[in-house]
């Protein structure tokens, strides 16, 4: 399990204490302070620490960043219960938002700046969490290998001609749950168990790794193909070392089922405590991560797609092209995500 660790961003930009996380649980006058946000937040990119640091020269509030997994993050949180000093809550994933949001971690909040921003599709229908940014799950492949034009849907990667050509991380992993969510909520379970099973079937080792992992997998030639997000691949094409360039140069990437619903998308986000001691200012941060300004740093710092209209992409993630998204809510990969889970293990998906 990854330590919890705390950081404060001051306005100069430095960020200081640095220390592993003791007992933060007791309200204090250094947490209930209108200059201060307490974020905890499972995204683990050093380019979030520009938001940070733009946050604070724009407004003058300090951030107090304390670090952990998503599961971390919402037991302290619920542990620490009403005296919990956490302003702000961000993670990766809608389904992992929207199992906070089950918990009692997110209050409903009112913001003309967040629903005018934020597509409806990219936020908790009641307003309890928003989307910050926007990732794609793709299919990654072997450019030696596959023609693209072999290439269709998420549902075609069943077909027995993949047999023993697919590469794909855990079941555990939560972006791959929200994946088989989303199919769930198009077909059903029983037509998606039945893709799920022959899915296994066709996998060319027992899942390992990150979706990095699945990349050199596939440039390797382990595999054909492999589901993956889109800005894995773009920071390897983009790294400054030779060998993830090399990596990136055999690997092609296309966007799934553009001729129906769209290729599945997901977010990172963030929701305002409950408890927050500072909730104008957890609203002002997040309304400042929605301009221009916060959006391009999303985009340009780790690939992601911004959730804002009129932001260019980076331009290494430009070079994949544009695609159609599909526009379901996310909100339905965490309801869906209880079944998800079952199904995946009844497929054998390891």
């Amino acid at each position: 399990m990854s330590k919890i660790t705390r950081r404060v961003f001051l306005a100069s930009g430095t960020a200081i204490a640095a220390v592993t996380l003791g007992e933060l649980g007791r309200r204090n006058p250094s947490f209930a302070n209108a200059g201060v946000v307490n974020l905890y937040s499972s995204r683990h990119y050093d380019t979030d620490n520009q938001l940070y640091e733009g946050f604070t020269k724009k407004t003058g509030i300090k951030i107090n960043l304390v670090e952990g997994d998503a599961a971390q993050l919402t037991e302290r949180i619920k542990s620490e219960g009403a005296n919990s000093p956490a302003d702000v809550l961000i993670s990766v994933d809608a389904g992992n938002l929207w199992k906070a949001q089950q918990q009692g971690i997110f209050q409903p909040i009112s913001s003309s700046v967040l629903n005018n921003a934020i597509p409806a599709n990219l936020r908790d229908p009641g307003n309890h969490w928003f989307g910050l940014s926007k990732r794609a799950r793709v299919i990654m492949y072997n450019k030696a290998k596959v023609n693209p034009a072999q290439l269709s849907t998420y549902e075609n990667l069943a077909d027995p001609k993949w047999k023993g050509k697919v590469l794909i991380r855990s079941s555990s992993n939560i972006y791959n749950q929200s994946l088989v969510a989303s199919l769930l909520e198009v077909h059903g379970g029983a037509e998606t168990e039945k893709w799920a099973k022959a899915l296994v079937a066709n996998f060319g080792r027992p899942p390992e790794g990150n979706d990095t992992a699945q990349i050199q997998a596939v440039a390797a030639g382990v595999g054909d193909l492999a589901i993956a997000n889109t800005y894995y691949l773009a920071r390897l094409a983009s790294s400054s070392k030779a060998e993830d360039k090399a990596v990136a140069q055999k690997v092609g990437m296309f966007f799934p089922n553009q001729r129906d619903r769209g290729t599945h998308i997901n977010i990172s986000g963030a929701g305002v405590v409950k408890s927050a001691p500072n909730k104008a200012g957890a609203v002002k941060f997040l309304e400042y991560l929605v301009s221009p300004e916060a959006q391009k740093i999303f985009a340009q710092g780790n690939h992601e797609y911004p959730v804002v209209s009129g932001v260019p992409v980076s331009g290494t993630l430009s070079q994949f092209g544009t695609f159609k998204s599909d526009s379901m809510n996310v909100a339905v990969y965490g309801k869906q995500n209880p079944e998800a889970i079952r199904l995946m293990d009844r497929a054998g998906w390891k």
